[in-house]
């Protein structure tokens, strides 16, 4: 069953109007979405996704709203295109969960998850890009520990890209969850293969590039008085979120409305322990007309 993390928190600061126009830029199964579409009258919520196969459950799911909600398949950088599609200018709210689904975690064919077997795929969008399986088969050994250690904040990276060329080819996801094993072995309740999977995850979906992206056509995509809210799920995220929203305050060009970040209540996580580690920072845009730039951080830049 899917369930929508921190619902009553989006609602507040999307503090959706009826007649407004709203992006939901990673729509996975339609949760959010649906909960936009329900407070809209004539407005209208854009459902964008990179997976075309989440966008599709989500249109079943959501289908009970109608034409209050437009679909579009494309990465976060193609946003402005969808909100040109739907024939608007600019956007009342923006909500971006940057979380993966559980149904993409929980299916083996689709390779993201170790506690069952399945091809090394990992792709959001499987009709294109590069799969896991080319990456640990054909990436340098030191070119793959760094990304290992860059975007899965794995310490014992270098043990594990050594072990990964060693046992090529890799054959599947347990293939690889076996060989990470075996380097690195277990010292607490994460699996040791955890990070690994989350920084091939990453890298085969240009994850980082792509926040980036969002961060920068996002508040372009805003009307003034419009409202930014995203949620992470991973220090490194969430950091990048924080530092442009604190950028965007400081310039006089948005308002940040959460001083810390919001976190699921205890209810909450009790009753969606995925929800646990969400943090979700909102700003709204202030009332000037001057455009809103933005260079992502070097330091941030995948190597």
């Amino acid at each position: 069953m899917h369930v929508s993390v921190m619902p009553a928190e989006v609602l507040e600061y999307l503090a959706v109007k009826p007649e407004g126009v709203y992006i939901d830029a990673s729509a996975g199964l339609g949760g959010h979405t649906a909960l936009i579409a329900e407070r809209l009258t004539t407005g209208k919520v854009i459902a964008n996704d990179r997976d075309p196969k989440s966008l599709e459950m989500a249109r079943t799911a959501t289908a009970a709203y109608g034409e209050k909600i437009r679909f579009h398949h494309g990465r976060f950088g193609e946003l402005d295109e969808a909100l040109r599609e739907a024939g608007y200018a600019a956007a009342d709210g923006l909500l971006a969960d940057l979380g993966v689904s559980r149904y993409q975690l929980t299916e083996p064919e689709r390779g993201f998850t170790f506690l069952s077997d399945g091809p090394l795929d990992m792709r959001m969008d499987q009709t294109t890009g590069i799969t896991a399986a080319d990456l640990v088969n054909h990436t340098a050994e030191k070119a793959l520990a760094d990304l290992i250690y860059q975007w899965g904040e794995e310490r014992r990276a270098r043990k594990v890209a050594r072990a990964i060329v060693r046992a090529r080819p890799i054959r599947s996801t347990l293939h690889l969850a076996g060989v990470v094993e075996q380097a690195v072995p277990r010292t607490g309740k994460l699996h040791p293969a955890t990070k690994t999977f989350m920084a091939l995850r990453m890298a085969v979906n240009e994850e980082p590039g792509e926040l980036d992206r969002l961060l920068a056509i996002g508040p372009e995509l805003l009307a003034p008085g419009g409202r930014l809210v995203m949620i992470s799920f991973m220090s490194i995220d969430d950091r990048k979120v924080k530092e442009r929203f604190r950028d965007l305050g400081r310039e006089g060009r948005a308002t940040v409305l959460t001083k810390h970040p919001r976190q699921p209540g205890e209810e909450e996580i009790r009753r969606n322990p995925a929800s646990r580690s969400a943090k979700l920072r909102a700003l709204e845009k202030s009332y000037q007309q001057s455009a809103i730039s933005y260079q992502p951080n070097p330091a941030h830049e995948r190597g």
